[in-house]
Order: structure tokens, then C-alpha cells, then sequence
């Protein structure tokens, strides 16, 4: 029995406690409880292990730490705990991202010894939405990606992340890691997309993280020469239908706050504001 405080790595007999402090925040957990529903806490996989943190022998807070380190359900001591693992274990990740305060947190304690970092996104609204637009009609043309245009949806896969994070998801492995993602989200019919009359993309988006509670849409993207056409707002009100009658009945994202274009789209299709996320990019 755990009396005190402590940290420690989490085992696949902790996986009902873990499930009790993600439902704490099914919205802001959604990516990391959408992986733990999947794959429970084996670290093989989950892809990264989960650092639990008790107090009075209560699981309160957890960090993912994985391909990014995320806190989740964070207090400050929590954050402290999770900043020492980290130290000790040396940066293994290529972001930390998460509610912008313990992730502020958490950054500040670790960039002595992890930065500089590439880039600090501190304040990414948080939005969510329950219910369709009364304004805008969904695009009829957007529609789940088949298989079999895996090929044709991985190049606006490709330039969408690279203009959202600032790096190729080609680099490294050759893409191998991204590519199976793009095909997992196809295969589960996650991925929504807009075709041409060429049969080029228009406009994408993924349901890229799923809970019965909540779901979270990435990836949204507006082919360059359809931009300011009014593509978006309709493509995502589109997305967003899916996203209710399929998935789950809260549907969220977060967004870069210096991305005004975005912004006014999300509005438009009937996404509030109910907290932040902070990313720390390397």
C-alpha cells in the first residue's frame, strides 16, 4: 500500500484507475485515454509508459511518455515528480504537449537541461462543440477516405503537417510511423476529405483521437489555391456531422492562437472556447 507520495511507472493492473483520472477531463484527455482504452498500459503497446502519481496511496495525476510527453490531471508536486522522471530518463520525445498550465509547468523545469526548444506554442485554445450549425450546411462533397486513396490523401497529409509543425513527417524513418498512422485513421473511417474533379485534395480533416465521451478532429487542411473560396467552414461542418452521429457527443480540437483564419472557421461552425493547450516543439 502506497502511503505517501510517490511517482512510479503504471502497470497493466492500474489501467482502472488510470481510466477514473482521464474521465476526470474526457475532453483535454481524449488523445491519451482514446491510446489507453486501445492498448491498456503496456508500454509496448501503448507506445510510451505512463508515470502515475499517488498521493495517500490515490492515483491523482499521470504523464504519457511517449512519442510526446503529455501531463494529464497534473497537480504542481505531480508536475515536479514527472519533471524529475524525466530528467533522469533524457528526453526521448519529440514534444510535450498538453493543458497549458502544468505544461507550462513542466517545461520550465525541464528546459534547463532539454532546450532550446524549436518552437513554444503557449497558448492553443481548446475548443468543443456538442451540436451542428445553425448558419452553415455541410459540405455534401466531403465524405470518409476509401482505402484504396491512401496514396492520394498521404501527399495533403504530408503538406499539412509539415506546415503545422514545421518539420516533414518524411524525415527519419521515410515516413513509415506517419504513414501507418494515415492508414490506421483510413482504415477506421477517421479520415474525411474533399476531392476535385481531378480527384485532388481539397480540403481533409481526421478524427484523430476517439472516447464514447469525446473526440478530438486534427489534421484539418485547405488545399492552397481553395483558400479564402469558403471550403473550410462547410468541409468542417461536415466533419463535425460524422463526428456526432458516429463517435461521440462532444467533438473538440485545439488550434494555434496565430491562426486567424482557423479560428474564425471553428467559430463559425459553432466551437467555444473551454481551455488551453500548450505545445513544446524539438
Amino acid at each position: 500500500m502506497l502511503t505517501q507520495t510517490t511517482s512510479r511507472v503504471l502497470e497493466p493492473s492500474d489501467l482502472d484507475a488510470a481510466l477514473a483520472v482521464l474521465d476526470r477531463d474526457p475532453v483535454a484527455n481524449a488523445f491519451v485515454a482514446a491510446r489507453v482504452q486501445i492498448a491498456g498500459l503496456d508500454p509496448w503497446r501503448l507506445g510510451g509508459e505512463m508515470w502515475g502519481w499517488y498521493e495517500d496511496g490515490i492515483l491523482t495525476s499521470m504523464c504519457y511518455a511517449g512519442a510526446n510527453l503529455v501531463p494529464i490531471c497534473a497537480t504542481p508536486r505531480a508536475v515536479r515528480a514527472f519533471a524529475d522522471r524525466a530528467r533522469r530518463a533524457g528526453r526521448r520525445c519529440s514534444s510535450i504537449v498538453g493543458p497549458a498550465e502544468p505544461t507550462a509547468a513542466l517545461w520550465q523545469l525541464l528546459e534547463p537541461q532539454w532546450g532550446p526548444a524549436r518552437e513554444v506554442r503557449g497558448h492553443q485554445p481548446l475548443l468543443v462543440t456538442e451540436r451542428m450549425p445553425d448558419t452553415v450546411t455541410p459540405d455534401p462533397y466531403v465524405r470518409r477516405v476509401r482505402k484504396h486513396e491512401l496514396d492520394t490523401i498521404m501527399p495533403a497529409c504530408v503538406a499539412m503537417f509539415t506546415e503545422e509543425v514545421g518539420v516533414s513527417p518524411l524525415a527519419g524513418d521515410g515516413g513509415l510511423l506517419y504513414q501507418a498512422r494515415v492508414a490506421e485513421l483510413v482504415g477506421s473511417g477517421r479520415s474525411f476529405a474533399r476531392f476535385d474533379a481531378d480527384g485532388k485534395v481539397m480540403f481533409k480533416a481526421e478524427i484523430g483521437a476517439a472516447t464514447d465521451r469525446a473526440c478530438q478532429i486534427q489534421g484539418v487542411w485547405v488545399a492552397p489555391e481553395h483558400r479564402g473560396k469558403g471550403v473550410a467552414a462547410p468541409g468542417m461542418a461536415a466533419v463535425l456531422r460524422y463526428a456526432l452521429a458516429d463517435v461521440a457527443p462532444v467533438v473538440s480540437l485545439y488550434v494555434n492562437d496565430f491562426n486567424t483564419p482557423a479560428r474564425r472557421t471553428y467559430a463559425t461552425v459553432g466551437f467555444r472556447e473551454v481551455g488551453a493547450f500548450m505545445s513544446v516543439l524539438f
